[in-house]
This record gives structure tokens, C-alpha cells and sequence, in this order.
């Protein structure tokens, strides 16, 4: 008769209960057949399980061992399932006696002397445990602190096979197990105490600009910085994260459960609490940015959910990489199919971007010596379509380091995150009802009719730059999104012509284009 447990598998970003089942052939050749679609590293895993056996003193069977990985129409992969397979055939052939194997689940790799090593996934595999009802789990001690962060199921940290036998057989008490109990409370990060992370109180002579970005993190609206090289564009980008409101539970659940699937979370690691900031270089893949790969792996528009994905230089991305970043941008999430499956990934982040306003980068100077076809040309390598969703454009001034000297220090990260978390919680109160909404700038077209009311003299406002301009429907829409944040920072319940009027002022490029197209 098979002995059945439990382990976990993982598939995008959520997991599923595999059944290990292990019997024995009589009188067949010795061997260890492992089947249910796994990959080279569950096949591997035979070889593990002979050596660490053999190690920690027990026996291996001396007829054909079959190890089942249920359900067998869906793939596998990874080295977790080790402990699980070498538990099983273990009790499988009276070498171990416990008495309720079936009531843990079990996750690990076995090193070749019988110690458990940390696995990637364990966070999704855990959360998904507890969803099936599973009400203990058995995890590497070094991964302990990622899996604790799930509330309502046992977790129990081992370190070695020969530990974890001795506590199923009841020869080891709970408390040498490291068994802990749930953690459910996210810390709120203070970024201003913490010396190492950048403050917004570094930015001098850009006043105009941090406005503008306060509008941006206020809303979760997008921002494009247009200035040449040195003018401070990447150092705001970098400050953006510190004046963002702290992750809720739910929001640090989901960034911990990618980057955990993705292995980017490091032993000793729990729930992740600052909000994350990927800013890939302009020669990254197509593959690396929206995710792919062999098993559709996410990307960077995914690892940055929750967060900021900054795309500095962004004329210098390839077309077909920033026209990938459709999708992403207006549906919030991105599907990625593969040979070995399909995923859908989550990727709400903010879309921030930087780049030269000219090939040379010194436009509107005495420096620059590009034609306006030039100039045209270079910006023309950003499609329509991706600058439609980037709600805020604005130029970045140079300023001198001499006059940098004078200028006076303008508010820090703390101040700023202050006025971004009060706007904030007036919209987390108007979306109560809405729970896919956590922000303005994902309102949708009935939302905005029904919040982003105008009176007359704000749509006579309105309408007159939208025939100067050629605004299309989806930019009129971000115009009045932003336009409500603008009005919830100064605590206003109507938007007023002074919004629209300021939400018109952060489309700098498109009035600069336009004189191009003027002249030219």
C-alpha cells in the first residue's frame, strides 16, 4: 500500500497541494523512479534522496521504488519536494513510525548529509497551504521568516532530516522544532530615520517639479521627467518611493509572494515593507521587462507591483520593448504564455520615466545643434500610444551647482509622504465600495463621470486645450483624474478651474512638441 503526504507546488504566483506517494515493487530491479511531470531537478532528486538516506543511517529499499507526484497532468518543478518523497518512502518502509504523517505538509531540499536547504516559493506555497486547509507545514529553518508571515497555520523551521524524523515520532518536543506563531503586523517604515535612504531634502531648485511628483505619488499617476543629463532626473526617480504610503498587508503579501517565486528574497527574510524600485537598463530584453522564459517567469513590470518601475534614458529603449508595456499599463497585469503554461502576473505599479529632451540633450541651449527634424525624429521613437499613458510630463530645469549653493532646502520625504497619505486616505474612503480601486488613477470610465464632475467654466477650460492639442478620450481621462488628485491634496470635495488649469501645466511635452510641429 502507497504512504501519501502532502508537499506544494507553485504555479505564477499562487500554489497548489501536491500528493507524494511512495510504494515499492517487489522483486524488481533496484532503482528510484520518480514520476508526475516534474523537471531535472525532481528527477534529481533520486540521487539526493540515496545519499542523504544512507547518511543520516537508514536503509534503502533494495527492490524498485516508485514516487508519484499528484496530480500528474501538471508540471512540477524545483528541488523542494525532497523531504516530502524521502519521508514517504521512509514510512513506506517501516523505518519511521508517525503517527499522523498525513496532517503536515511537508517542503525542503536535502543536501547530500541530510540537511534541509532554503527553497524559492515558500511564501505562495505556505499562503496556499493554509487556503486548502492544511493546518501545519514543515519548512527549511532558513526560511522560516518568509513562511511565518502567513497567519492562521502552524509553521515549523527544520534543519535536518534526522530533527525532522525525530519530531514526527514525537521524540523531539515543539519547541526545539522552532515552531512559531503567526505574525500578522507589517512595521511602518520611517524612511526619514533611516540614514541610508535617500530623502527628497537632497533636491534643491526643483520645487516645481516635486509638486508635480507629489501629484503623481498622490494619484498613482505616471510621470515622464524631460531634462538634459545632469539636471536631477534619476535622483528625484530614486526619492519617489520614499513619499509613497506604507504597504498595506495585502499589498506586502503580494510583492513578497513575487519576488519570493523569483527568488529574490533572501534567507532570513519575512514580509517585504518598503515598496519596491526596479529600474532596468535600456538594453533589457524583452523577456526580462514583461517576463517569460521556459516557465513564463514574471518580469520587471511585475516585480515592481506595488511599487515604482523607473525606465531611465527611455528613447533609448527598443520600440517593440516599450510597446509591450501596453497591456501592463492599462489592464494592470500581464498574461504570459508558454509552452510549459500560462501565467498571469499582477503589474499595478507606477510608470515613471526619464529622457533628453534632444539626440544631443542640451535642447533650447546654446549647446544644441539638433534640427527640429532631429529633435522630432529622437522623440518619435516614444509611439503615441505609450505617451498617452504617462499622465504627467514635465521639464526638468537645470540648475547650477553655484546656484545650488543659494537655493533654499525644500521639504523632505516626510513632509511630502505626509501630504501623499492624507490625499490618499480621502480616496481610499470614496472607493470603499470598490475594492479593485485603491487610488485615482484606476478609476474607471463610470467612476470618472460619476467623481470627476466639472462645472462650466472648467470644461470651457478643458475643451479649448483638448482641440489645441489634439487630446485624445484616454488623455481627456487622465487629465481628469489627475485633476481630482489635485483637488483631494488641497481638500477640496469639487474639482475647480485652478485644477484643471494646474493638471494642463504638467503636460510640458506636449506643448513643446507642438511648437515644434509649428515651426517645422
Amino acid at each position: 500500500m502507497a504512504t501519501v503526504v502532502k508537499s506544494m507546488a507553485v504555479e505564477g504566483i499562487d500554489g497548489f497541494v501536491v500528493e507524494v506517494e511512495a510504494t515499492t515493487l517487489k522483486g524488481a530491479q533496484q532503482m528510484i523512479s520518480i514520476i508526475g511531470l516534474g523537471d531535472q531537478a525532481v528527477k534529481e532528486a533520486a540521487e539526493r534522496m540515496q545519499a542523504t538516506i544512507e547518511f543520516c543511517g537508514y536503509e534503502i529499499p533494495k527492490d524498485k521504488v516508485i514516487i508519484s507526484l499528484a496530480p500528474g497532468n501538471r508540471r512540477k518543478r524545483g528541488s523542494h519536494y525532497d523531504l516530502a518523497m524521502t519521508i514517504a518512502l521512509l514510512e513506506n518502509t517501516n523505518q519511521i513510525v508517525v503517527k499522523n504523517i498525513d496532517s503536515y505538509a511537508y517542503i525542503g531540499e536535502l543536501s547530500l548529509n541530510g540537511n534541509i536547504r532554503p527553497c524559492y516559493g515558500i511564501l505562495p506555497m505556505v499562503n496556499s497551504a493554509k487556503q486548502h486547509g492544511i493546518k501545519s507545514i514543515i519548512v527549511p529553518a532558513d526560511n522560516l521568516d518568509e513562511a511565518k508571515s502567513v497567519s492562521g497555520i502552524d509553521v515549523i523551521g527544520m534543519s535536518t532530516l534526522r530533527d525532522t524524523i525525530r519530531f514526527l515520532e514525537g521524540k523531539m518536543s515543539p519547541n526545539h522544532s522552532k515552531m512559531v506563531a503567526p505574525k500578522t503586523e507589517i512595521e511602518n517604515p520611517v524612511y526619514s530615520k533611516i540614514t541610508d535612504t535617500p530623502d527628497f531634502a537632497d533636491v534643491k531648485g526643483q520645487d516645481e517639479l516635486i509638486d508635480a511628483v507629489v501629484l503623481g505619488a498622490a494619484g498613482g499617476h505616471n510621470i515622464l521627467m524631460i531634462g538634459e543629463p545632469g539636471s536631477g532626473k534619476t535622483m528625484i526617480a530614486e526619492r519617489i518611493p520614499t513619499i509613497l504610503p506604507t504597504m498595506t498587508e495585502k499589498e506586502a503579501l503580494e510583492v513578497t509572494k513575487i519576488h519570493s517565486i523569483s527568488g529574490l528574497v533572501e534567507p532570513g527574510q519575512g514580509l517585504m515593507k518598503w515598496r519596491p524600485f526596479r529600474a532596468p537598463h535600456h538594453n533589457v530584453s524583452l523577456n526580462a521587462l514583461v517576463g517569460g522564459g521556459s516557465y513564463a517567469q514574471p518580469g520587471e513590470v511585475s516585480l515592481s507591483h506595488n511599487g515604482v518601475l523607473f525606465l531611465d534614458e527611455l528613447a533609448e529603449f527598443s520600440k517593440s520593448t516599450l510597446d509591450a508595456l501596453r497591456q501592463p499599463l492599462q489592464d494592470k497585469k500581464v498574461t504570459i504564455s508558454r509552452v510549459n503554461g500560462t501565467n498571469t502576473y499582477p503589474a499595478n505599479f507606477m510608470f515613471v520615466t526619464a529622457m533628453n529632451p534632444c539626440p544631443c540633450g542640451y535642447y533650447m541651449t546654446q549647446k544644441c545643434r539638433c534640427t527640429d527634424y532631429e529633435i522630432m525624429h529622437y522623440r518619435n521613437k516614444i509611439s503615441g500610444p505609450i505617451l498617452e499613458r504617462i499622465d504627467i510630463q514635465k521639464w526638468v530645469k537645470s540648475v547650477g551647482y553655484f546656484d545650488l549653493e543659494e537655493a533654499h532646502q525644500y521639504r523632505n520625504s516626510e513632509s511630502l509622504r505626509c501630504i501623499v497619505e492624507n490625499a490618499r486616505k480621502i480616496q481610499e474612503e470614496r472607493f470603499r465600495d470598490y475594492p479593485d480601486v485603491n487610488c485615482n488613477a484606476q478609476m474607471t470610465t463610470s467612476l470618472i463621470q460619476k467623481f470627476c464632475k466639472l462645472d462650466e467654466e472648467s470644461t470651457n477650460v478643458l475643451k479649448e486645450a483638448s482641440e489645441r492639442f489634439g487630446y485624445s478620450a484616454r488623455v481627456i481621462h487622465k487629465l481628469l483624474k489627475m485633476a481630482r488628485t489635485a483637488a483631494d491634496i488641497r481638500g477640496c470635495e469639487n474639482i475647480e478651474k485652478e485644477d484643471i488649469v494646474y493638471v494642463l501645466g504638467c503636460r510640458d511635452l506636449d506643448q513643446s512638441n507642438s511648437k515644434l510641429y509649428t515651426i517645422g
